[in-house]
């Protein structure tokens, strides 16, 4: 197997909740040693989310376990003189920061990004927030369903009657962990061309932009304020959008001329491809009322397994909705290696290089400060200093 894309760095997770830890956590799949840096009481999202009151309860939710997987634990009070000294030597064996905290906590620690570079100039310090930096709020906390209601993606979620509706997944938090991850690989690679490290300021906010960049260069062009659409499709292509079956429901991408010819030929009504009303792109759109009060008239006699079958055969963009679990058990789910790109019951990276697996098995998400001793021990310090830190409480470790 070739060697990973980042091994041989160390990556800091001073992060929590979901984004911050994302990010690092895809880095770690490409290779990066990661150190998670967490409070004494832990990372909150170890007792939040999933379904498993149980996991959660013991500190290992599966939203924490989620992105946890392959990372080393120290538990360490920033508070305090010695924690932050243990932090320092942290950064000096470091290539890589990524926190998520706001700036007036930085500041509060004396570990903003100019005071970490300082103790390491080749250290790339990423920072994520909600709102970036060099702004009326950058100080403003924010977690995903502030982003999806602020950025006006919520607001194009739903229809005029449903009103606004979240995504039914954190998309913005897995996004800026995905950009957070793009951004402090560029870094790197930088770094190697300069010698220098930087500072990557990476916003949430700026993130659900980058996921509406369609939509907002529209109304930047037309000044037309985009308005709720519903399960059609952007391309406002009326044989575009998700419709109902006799069973299930059938999603359909039908924007080009061939293939809503094939679309007709296939659902057996060739006589559209005769009417003047449904002949061209412009007359379709013109009719679109139409055009859709038929299609859904053919789709409802069969069933959304049927008309996928149909569909696929005939060369036309078409999925019947699944839920998660049939969606996990596609063949693109079990035969592209996704499982070897990320732990056990766990989700990996969602790109192969030249076939291989391009990501590491990673081990069971660490509990709280369970490798404290160990990683205090890399850095240099005596068993006698590590016993001091854990007596004082300035770390969290399991007895001997």
């Amino acid at each position: 197997m070739m060697p990973l894309p980042l091994d041989g760095m160390r990556v800091i997770d001073w992060t929590h909740v979901l984004a911050g830890p994302a990010c690092s956590y895809y880095l770690g799949l490409l290779g990066a040693e990661v150190i998670k840096v967490e409070s004494l009481t832990g990372d909150a999202m170890r007792h939040r989310g999933g379904t498993d009151a149980a996991l959660a309860a013991a500190g290992m939710s599966t939203a924490y376990q989620t992105q946890g997987a392959g990372k080393q634990s120290i538990a360490l009070d920033l508070e305090t003189d010695a924690g932050r000294a243990v932090f320092h030597r942290l950064l000096t064996s470091a290539d890589v920061l990524v926190e998520n905290h706001r700036p007036s906590t930085l500041a509060h620690l004396d570990l903003s990004e100019t005071q970490t570079r300082a103790i390491n100039p080749r250290l790339i310090h990423c920072a994520m927030t909600g709102y970036g930096r060099g702004n009326a709020m950058a100080d403003v906390p924010a977690y995903d369903v502030n982003i999806q209601a602020i950025s006006g993606l919520m607001a194009l979620t739903g229809t005029d009657e449903s009103g606004p509706i979240r995504t039914g997944a954190p998309i913005v938090d897995y996004a800026t962990g995905l950009a957070g991850a793009l951004a402090v690989t560029a870094a790197l690679m930088q770094r190697h061309t300069t010698g220098e490290g930087a500072f990557v300021d990476v916003s949430m906010l700026e993130t659900a932009f980058s996921l509406m960049s369609s939509t907002i260069t529209d109304y930047q062009m037309t000044g037309t304020p985009p308005k709720p659409r519903g399960n059609a499709a952007n391309s406002r292509s009326p044989s575009s959008g998700t419709f109902a079956c006799l069973s299930g429901h059938i999603s359909l991408g039908v924007n080009e001329d061939a293939q809503f010819r094939r679309m007709a030929t296939a659902l057996g009504r060739a006589d559209w491809l005769d009417n003047p009303k449904f002949a061209t792109a412009v007359a379709r759109d013109q009719n679109q009322a139409l055009l859709a009060e038929e299609l859904v008239a053919v789709l409802v006699t069969q069933s959304a397994e049927h008309w996928e079958e149909v569909l696929i055969a005939a060369q036309v963009p078409a999925a019947r909705l699944r839920t998660l679990p049939e969606a996990l058990a596609l063949a693109p789910a079990t035969t592209r290696k996704f499982a070897s790109r990320g732990p056990a019951n766990g989700v990996g990276i969602p790109f192969a290089i030249a076939g291989e697996a391009t990501a590491k098995h990673t081990d069971t998400p660490p509990s709280l400060g369970c490798d404290s001793e160990s990683v205090l021990r890399d850095l240099g310090y005596s068993e006698d200093e590590v016993d001091a830190l854990r007596q004082n409480g300035v770390i969290a470790a399991p007895p001997k």
